[in-house]
């Protein structure tokens, strides 16, 4: 990675599946006439409400109607597609998984991330989902290899676990990528926070694209799109509302930060040993 232009698409999600992909398909063709990307972001569950009752309706096993259209978009407009999660069927088990997959800018499949931390929580008064009610959970820390460096990806809750962005970075990432959908409660509270701490603790870029909120959905995304930097910085920023982010991230001044403050060559492995009981 030299320099590598990033686009997020904050889209907003209907109940209707195929408006959902109509939207993502403006929204990334759109995007490309106007920025120029080399890759491009959708929200996490993109095709779909984020409910627990629409993901058995909506899911798909790969390749599926939503995965088949992102691929051919890819293809048809060179450009790298993150194309934020779905509800997956998998095929080897039938279980449903909350995923990302990850195509380049000639339609091949580059890989896939199968959201490792499952959503459940319950703060009283607030918000009470679980997603394990009808997810399983993915086994896999996912670094994908592209043209313009190794990429993370991470799927929202994944964000609150810092081990698995260590790895990933040790791993070779140099920008991670986390399509997520956090709420009024959760959002205001941590989703900057989060994203600067992850970006800032690896000294790597952080994009992470959510849906946009919409006022008549069960559930309320706080939005907020941003990317951040290896100095912990916020970059960019979105509000609530459905719309693009754009921005050109420069290898060099990761490298830069990671000279002057050179955390990683600093690591005490040697006392990091955990033992969980």
């Amino acid at each position: 990675m030299k320099t590598v232009k990033i686009l997020g698409c904050q889209m907003m999600v209907d109940q209707k599946k195929e408006k959902n992909l109509q939207k993502a398909e403006e929204m990334i063709a759109r995007g490309v006439k106007e920025y120029q990307p080399d890759i491009i972001i959708l929200p996490e569950m993109f095709n779909t409400p984020y409910d627990n009752s629409y993901f058995p309706r909506f899911s798909e096993t790969f390749p599926g109607e939503s995965t088949s259209r992102m691929q051919a978009l890819a293809k048809k407009y060179k450009v790298l597609i993150v194309a934020g999660s779905i509800p997956e069927r998998g095929k080897e088990d039938n279980e449903i998984y909350n995923t990302t997959y990850v195509f380049s800018s000639e339609g091949e499949l580059l890989g896939k991330h199968r959201k490792v931390h499952l959503f459940d929580i319950d703060i009283p008064g607030e918000i009470t989902f679980k997603e394990s009610e009808v997810l399983s959970r993915g086994e896999e820390i996912t670094v994908v290899d592209s043209p313009y460096g190794k990429i993370g990806i991470a799927i929202c809750y994944d964000v609150r676990f810092p081990e698995i962005f260590q790895i990933m970075e040790e791993k070779g990432a140099r920008i991670v990528v986390v399509p997520g959908a956090f709420n009024m409660t959760t959002g205001p509270a941590h989703w900057e926070l989060l994203m600067r701490s992850r970006a800032l603790d690896n000294q790597v870029y952080v994009a992470a694209v959510s849906p946009a909120r919409n006022p008549s959905s069960s559930y309320q995304a706080y939005g907020h799109s941003m990317i951040t930097d290896p100095w912990g910085r916020v970059l960019e920023e979105l509000d609530e509302k459905e719309g693009f982010m754009y921005r050109e991230l420069d290898a060099d001044y990761m490298n830069q930060v990671r000279r002057e403050l050179p955390t990683r060559k600093n690591r005490r492995k040697d006392l990091y040993q955990t033992r969980e009981k």
